[in-house]
């Protein structure tokens, strides 16, 4: 094995991944290690590709679009077609985020505003006057 080879445990313990995960990753063709009988030895190539696969996944990219940027790496153009490609899914994948976190500052202050009235009734519970009726 040379330093342009890692075997599954090696990819494993580099990107924290488990085999499971890579095997699935090469079951839908977005990972092609070399193959030798029932061993697989990842190179360079598989390692960005894992690199940009993980990235991508942490951005909420479906395995579909990320398929499909990473089969633009090779069309001969530098790149432009695949970075092109990617930074409209970002910018769209942003704008989900944004909103999602819009929603969740919403719901969030709205349970804060339910738990402080939630607080009141209990304390006016816990009373003095309360207590004595």
């Amino acid at each position: 094995m040379t330093d342009a080879h890692m075997t599954i445990r090696e990819m494993c313990d580099a990107f924290d991944v488990t085999p499971r995960t890579l095997r699935f990753y090469e079951s839908k063709e977005l990972l092609f290690p070399i193959r030798e009988g029932q061993k697989r030895l990842f190179t360079k190539r598989c390692r960005a590709r894992l690199k940009l696969i993980l990235r991508g996944k942490r951005f909420g990219f479906s395995l579909e679009e990320i398929r499909q940027l990473l089969d633009l790496y090779d069309l001969g153009d530098q790149q432009h077609t695949q970075l092109a490609k990617t930074y409209e899914i970002a910018q769209e994948r942003l704008a989900e985020l944004v909103r999602q976190r819009d929603e969740l500052n919403t719901a969030i202050a709205e349970l804060e505003e339910q738990l402080r009235w939630g607080e009141k009734i209990l304390t006016s519970f816990n009373s003095p006057r309360r207590a004595a009726e």
